[in-house]
């Protein structure tokens, strides 16, 4: 059934439909589309199985070890399903999780129908919806025009269904109450990840690939709680539990960049140079994470130290777009005295952090130019930098001042 504000129902959902208009709240972008449904009167709940006393599937105890069930059971989790293998695994595990621990926490699915395969991407909805009804998990939707997006932000489509795939976790959760939110990645997707990066160009903290754990917001965190079990254990694991799955046919198109690297650099790498190559990504990951993790560290004492970001003028507006404004800051200052002699990686770790903190896009910034602000340090008479963004930096006493225009501070 259509409804007003571009929201449809689903007719095949038995329970409560809670609709949210576009617009009727600005924490949540205009570019999604919610529905909700309560599984208080879904169809049969198959808890049987999850409540036998039996020995939990390995999957399922990699799952628990990686992210114990007494950090999540009392508070309320968000699960990121595609309807792929991947996450309908991660599903399945912490469903049966959850029925052993007990706890007053809940565990709430959530899908974004990115629109880019038609009827396939629908149909992949429609079968998540049914799977939900059965294990009687709550379902979030969100609808976002990717290839929209793509054009109106330049960077791809890949680029444009990440972003639009975390915002809507992001503000799903806030709006729930969730604490955690949970994604499927694989260590498979971590080779990849870092595969990538590497081949696009990458400094140490990119060599890292995903962190197991990182904030989406001060009140939300994701977890990964696969990402130390291979994408065969997945498909073992659902075959093990009887559950199918869905396949995204554009995870075989080769003109994306990560299926390039999925089906045809990582397999030349395995059979041609280095049968063990997937562990030897793995373990510089590792050990790139543990170095990073140490200049981390010493950043943020010398940031303490010299930066200050100043944040816009607040001028009483209540619009959409001038709220999505006021999340990033209008000024850095950075004091040089306490970066003289401190060596170049830590000087520029220190405007990465800065230009973070302030809320602007790291993704248009190179390694060039992040060397051009680290020079700035030692050079009182520099001309001013124009960098990505339309930001400018200029030398100010012995400080360091960097301006963003209005247009292109907010998160994107």
């Amino acid at each position: 059934m259509n409804h007003p504000y571009g929201i449809t129902s689903c007719p095949s959902c038995n329970g409560e439909v809670l609709l949210q208009p576009r617009f009727a709240s600005k924490s949540v972008p205009s570019m999604f589309r919610w529905l909700t449904w309560s599984a208080t009167r879904a169809g049969p709940i198959l808890r049987l199985a999850a409540m036998s006393t039996g020995r939990l599937h390995s999957f399922e105890s990699h799952v628990a070890e990686a992210w114990p069930t007494a950090s999540w059971c009392d508070v309320h989790v968000l699960a990121a399903v595609s309807a792929g293998p991947d996450s309908v695994a991660m599903l399945r595990a912490l469903w049966t999780l959850k029925q052993r621990a007990g706890g007053q926490g809940s565990i709430c699915v959530a899908h974004l129908n990115h629109q880019s395969r038609g009827r396939e991407s629908d149909a992949d909805q429609v079968w998540l919806e049914t799977l939900c009804q059965s294990l009687g998990i709550p379902l979030e939707i969100g609808r976002a025009d990717v290839a929209t997006l793509a054009v109106e932000q330049g960077d791809g489509w890949e680029s444009a269904a990440r972003e639009a795939r975390y915002d809507f976790l992001r503000c799903t959760a806030e709006r729930l109450g969730a604490r955690w939110v949970a994604v499927a990645h694989t260590a498979d997707d971590q080779v990849e990840t870092v595969l990538h990066r590497l081949v696009r160009g990458t400094g140490l903290a990119g060599l890292a690939g995903m962190p197991r754990v990182r904030p989406l917001s001060p009140t939300v965190t994701l977890v990964r709680p696969i990402l130390c079990v291979g994408r065969e254990d997945v498909i073992e694991y659902l075959a093990a539990v009887g559950q199918d799955f869905r396949r995204d046919s554009t995870n075989s198109d080769c003109r994306f960049t990560r299926n390039r690297i999925r089906h045809e650099l990582l397999p030349a790498l395995r059979s041609q140079y280095n049968t063990n190559v997937d562990e030897v990504l793995t373990r510089l990951a590792q050990q790139a994470g543990e170095a990073q993790r140490i200049i981390s560290g010493l950043v943020e004492r010398l940031a303490e130290q010299c930066v200050q970001v100043q944040p816009p003028p607040q001028n009483g507006s209540s619009n959409h777009g001038n709220q999505a404004r006021s999340l990033s800051a209008e000024k850095i200052r950075i004091e040089c005295r306490p970066l003289r002699g401190e060596p170049e990686l830590l000087v520029r770790e220190v405007f990465k952090a800065a230009w973070s903190s302030a809320g602007w896009p790291l993704q248009s910034m190179g390694f060039e130019q992040w060397q051009q602000l680290a020079a700035l340090v030692e050079c009182s008479d520099a001309r001013p930098l124009n960098l990505a963004g339309g930001a400018e930096a200029r030398r100010c006493d012995d400080a360091i001042e960097i301006q963003m225009p209005a247009t292109e501070k907010a998160f994107r």
